[in-house]
């Protein structure tokens, strides 16, 4: 990856209490939008901690834009970073969301007062209210306002709809994808929403069991495995490389799922053998795949 980078893993550990996260090993490219993908309980909060230092590593390094943070990165990195944690801190409970606006702007030299405006009156959150008094959508979209008008050139987003209804989540969308039109913004978001991912991401990094299984480009992961639905002798075909999984249904018919277009349209070569239907796998299904071992050739 020839490209400056915003975030680099080597060999990163976390021991938790119901399993170890890692080691990590990544390099994320600054000025792209990257996914951490995997189901609940599977390790993506806990990296977005470490990203964030609310974590220490127990093994293993990080780089925030080309420097090592040791126990405590300096201010000057601190101030490039926006957190959004899935779940929100108790300290500014009793604080009305212009306080704790006010607060913020204090730490953050790039706060965009105008902005901050701007995003509090298009997601309809309330000024005066003090912060545990709002509903958990309210509370989500005034710390993404506040993020977004800290001006990061790192923006860390723990389940981005975790508690906003479609509507919302819409603007929310909308804003983030503004945010990284013009600005040279890295966004690292966890979330298990197939919709989040396809409008959102640039690469994906699946996470299972603690374990990260991998990062591909989202746009490669299209089209990189097929169903393919066959009729006919299949038999001198079960050991080719390309094929992942058949399945032989009555009358010769056969399920396949293979890895390459090309191989297709070779199977619409053969004699014996009849094409009756292919389709390119949804997103969701390649990531379940990957999951079970086979990973895309992307």
């Amino acid at each position: 990856m020839n490209e400056t980078l915003a975030l680099e893993l080597k060999n990163v550990v976390k021991k938790r209490q119901r399993r170890v996260v890692g080691p990590v090993n990544l390099q994320i490219p600054q000025g792209y939008i990257v996914a951490l993908v995997g189901s609940n309980g599977s390790g993506k909060s806990t990296i977005l901690h470490m990203l964030t230092q609310s974590l220490i590593p127990d093994e293993g390094e990080i780089k925030w834009f080309g420097r090592e943070g040791s126990d405590d990165l300096p201010l000057d990195i601190k101030s490039k970073i926006a957190y959004v944690p899935e779940n929100t801190a108790m300290e500014e409970n009793y604080q009305t969301a212009e306080q704790a606006a006010s607060f913020r702007a204090y730490w953050y030299p790039s706060w965009d007062q105008k902005r901050f405006e701007r995003l509090m009156t298009r997601f309809d959150v309330p000024r005066n209210e003090r912060l545990n008094r709002m509903s958990k959508g309210e509370r989500r979209k005034f710390e993404v306002a506040a993020a977004l008008a800290a001006n990061p050139k790192l923006l860390v987003l723990d389940e981005l709809s975790s508690g906003l209804d479609p509507f919302a989540w819409k603007d929310m969308i909308e804003e983030l994808q503004e945010c990284m039109t013009g600005e040279d913004v890295t966004m690292i978001m966890a979330t298990h929403i197939v919709e989040e991912i396809k409008r959102l991401a640039d690469y994906i990094v699946l996470v299972h069991k603690g374990k990260v299984l991998g990062m591909a480009e989202k746009d490669l992961l299209y089209g990189s495995c097929y169903e393919v639905w066959v009729r006919g002798d299949f038999a001198g075909l079960k050991d080719r490389p390309e094929l992942i999984r058949c399945e032989e249904n009555e009358a010769s018919i056969h399920k396949l799922l293979v890895r390459d277009e090309a191989f297709i349209s070779e199977l619409q070569q053969f004699k014996d053998l009849q094409v009756m239907r292919s389709r390119a796998l949804e997103l969701e299904e390649v990531l379940e795949l990957w999951i079970e071992g086979y990973q895309p050739n992307c």
